[in-house]
């Protein structure tokens, strides 16, 4: 099922890599929530970096996405937290490298942190297929 992105010319364009205003799903669509994933390896480590970290939260997502029967490219909505605007380029490169060029409608917002002190991002995302 295809999803069509909503960035009308009456919307300020934010020029933000992998991001679109809206997301439009059309016809039957299954819709899988994942609950926020923090950069916890499958040992129960953590990456010391925010890059190492936002990598592993899109890997969690992934596998969650197959688990699921989805795949990157049914994502409609991420909604991100970070802790330290400083990370805000780590998150951008692992977000590229995991969406590719695909655009999907996407929240971001900083907190000054998250259940485990050592966590520095935590994402969301909402699929549909």
């Amino acid at each position: 099922m295809p999803h069509a992105t909503l960035d009308p010319a009456t919307v300020g364009v934010l020029g933000v890599p992998n991001y679109t205003h809206g997301i439009a799903s059309a016809g039957t669509t299954r819709w899988l929530h994942l609950s926020g994933q923090v950069g916890l390896r499958p040992d129960g480590s953590v990456a010391a970096d925010a890059l190492g970290q936002c990598r592993q939260s899109l890997a969690n997502i992934g596998a969650l996405l197959e688990a699921g029967g989805m795949a990157a490219g049914d994502i409609v909505h991420m909604r991100i937290f970070l802790i330290d605007r400083a990370d805000l380029d780590a998150l951008r490169q692992a977000r590229g490298e995991f969406l590719g060029d695909r655009k999907v409608a996407s929240t971001l917002v900083y907190v000054s942190g998250l259940v485990d002190p050592s966590w520095k991002v935590e994402i969301e995302v909402v699929a549909a297929k």
